[in-house]
């Protein structure tokens, strides 16, 4: 069985990994062909490019690299109507993916797979609708999404958020950390976050050092922020440790952590794994703000808090992303941790924890869909 597939993120560079290792215990004829990251290179995948060079997000952002993100488009598309596989698995990174899938849709009948369900619940209800038209099967990474995907006429199956699979260190790991007040600082996994959110954190950070002296903080980062993240902090009033990317100890930090003040995105889901009861913050580029600002259906983007159906995590969005309410906010939570904690909990169980991997959930569903065809 062939198999093409593209991620375009490190997040998705995680689930094709996954996905991979459960399509070959499943069957041992698998090959792969397309592009992705370390994690699918080393389940087998010789990528045709280097995956950051799709790893562009907002709408702002996307434009300045736009002409050469179509050139792939273009250049992906052929290779999968040229090699003909047996399906095509696009993960995420919607702006790529979709439009490479619609132009093999449109020459070929390879049938079309897209892992991450599109967020149509919080905003652009239409693309769902879109998408039927080019892809048969969703994988969807939340309990909520299916209904939104089979009633545009496009197969679902909910396989579990790859969250629940991540190791989470011991209590005796954590506790090796030392005593104190531990705030965990997660301005963001790109560098336009980090960007954005550097300055307004650090402020935060010194107004929370003030109020809890034996606080410590630590920013955990990812190879892609490390040098930004260090050159940023150094502006801080505040003394913080700042984790490589190959830290042995942040997983250890997850699971320490008193508070974590956190990005909006999938780390929220890692906190609520680790119990650590957070903040979320976040902001765009002008543009994208006042776009999505428009167009957003939902009263929070906060994962925990979405599949939870609760709103325990306090989270500053656009305009409200201030040092102010933000520092309050993390006092707050500190002074009450145990008010997200059911949430948190209930977010667990709703995404598949204590169940078959996701990325197992994941593959199954790949050949069952194959097989029903």
């Amino acid at each position: 069985m062939r198999v093409f597939v593209i991620a375009g993120e490190p997040s998705g560079d995680k689930l094709g990994a996954a996905l991979m290792a459960g399509l070959k215990q499943l069957r041992d004829d698998v090959s792969f062909d397309g592009v992705g990251g370390p994690l699918m290179q080393a389940e087998g995948l010789v990528s045709r490019f280097p995956m950051d060079e799709l790893s562009v997000m907002g709408l702002a952002e996307i434009l300045p690299k736009y002409r050469a993100l179509k050139a792939r488009i273009r250049e992906m598309a052929e290779a999968v109507v040229e090699t003909q596989p047996d399906v095509l698995i696009t993960i995420d990174s919607p702006d790529f993916c979709l439009r490479v899938a619609r132009l093999v849709k449109a020459a070929t009948d390879i049938r079309t797979v897209h892992y991450v369900a599109p967020t149509v619940w919080a905003w652009r209800p239409g693309r769902a609708a879109k998408m039927a038209g080019f892809i048969d099967h969703v994988l969807a990474l939340f309990p909520f999404e299916p209904p939104y995907m089979t009633a545009a006429g496009m197969d679902c199956d909910f396989v579990g958020h790859p969250v629940v699979a991540e190791p989470i260190a011991t209590e005796d790991e954590a506790a090796a950390l030392g005593e104190g007040t531990a705030v965990l600082v997660l301005p963001g996994s790109r560098k336009g976050e980090v960007a954005r959110l550097a300055d307004r954190f650090g402020k935060a950070v010194e107004q929370v050092a003030e109020a809890v002296p034996d606080a410590r903080f630590v920013i955990p980062t990812t190879a892609g922020v490390y040098d930004l993240v260090q050159e940023r902090v150094q502006h801080w009033k505040v003394p913080v440790t700042v984790l490589s990317p190959e830290s042995p100890d942040k997983a250890a930090w997850f699971r320490r952590a008193d508070v974590a003040l956190a990005a909006s995105g999938t780390v929220s889901l890692e906190l609520a794994a680790n119990g650590t009861p957070m903040v979320i913050a976040y902001d765009m580029a002008w543009l994208s703000r006042v776009i999505i600002s428009r167009m957003l259906r939902v009263d929070t983007v906060t994962l925990v808090n979405l599949v939870s159906e609760n709103r325990a995590i306090p989270e500053f969005i656009g305009k409200s992303c201030e040092s102010g309410p933000i520092t309050e906010a993390v006092l707050a939570v500190l002074a009450d941790p145990a008010a997200q904690q059911a949430a948190m909990e209930t977010t667990m169980d709703r995404l598949g924890r204590g169940g078959e991997a996701p990325g197992l959930r994941a593959a199954r569903a790949v050949l069952s869909g194959i097989d029903a065809n």
